[in-house]
């Protein structure tokens, strides 16, 4: 039994989206955490709660947005990273690298907003004919799918060989 549930875990780690929500799972996990202890240990010197909470969650959000772009990069669209390296897209020097890098750092970003921004916008319009938990649910599914498509086909996407 224990060696079928291992072959299928595998199995299902093979599935890129199914990668995508693992890595977004540790990353609401490292959100909640950094939230916890910005808020009562990190920056308890903010004497307003309020104002406190502002900061920290803009701390957790930056922290657990770099991890999952971390993570999947590394893991859910490694395959496409080895790719672009053996076709030479990636480039040779550390600077191309770099700016490489960079510009998947800044499209991840922008396709997380824009499936937060998607979210909210389903959840608010949604709820006015279903009840709001369940509006959120739909809203998180298709925002994550239009999240994923986008980082699929944007930010991790095959690249041509340079010539």
């Amino acid at each position: 039994m224990r060696q079928r549930l291992f072959l299928l875990i595998e199995w299902l780690k093979s599935f890129r989206y199914i990668k995508f929500g693992l890595v977004g799972a540790s990353g609401t996990v490292v959100n909640m955490l950094i939230l916890f202890l910005a808020q009562e240990y990190l920056l308890a010197f903010i004497a307003q709660p309020r104002d406190r909470l502002y900061a920290s969650l803009s701390l957790a959000i930056a922290v657990a947005t770099v991890n999952n772009f971390t993570w999947n990069r590394l893991w859910t669209w490694s395959d496409r990273l080895r790719e672009n390296a053996a076709a030479g897209a990636a480039g040779v020097g550390g600077k191309l690298q770099g700016s490489l890098w960079m510009g998947q750092f800044g499209r991840y970003t922008l396709a997380s907003w824009f499936g937060i921004a998607l979210q909210y916008g389903l959840t608010l319009w949604l709820s006015q004919t279903l009840h709001y938990l369940l509006a959120n649910v739909i809203a998180i599914v298709i925002a994550s799918v239009s999240n994923y498509l986008a980082n699929d086909h944007w930010t991790f996407r095959r690249r041509p060989p340079i010539p």
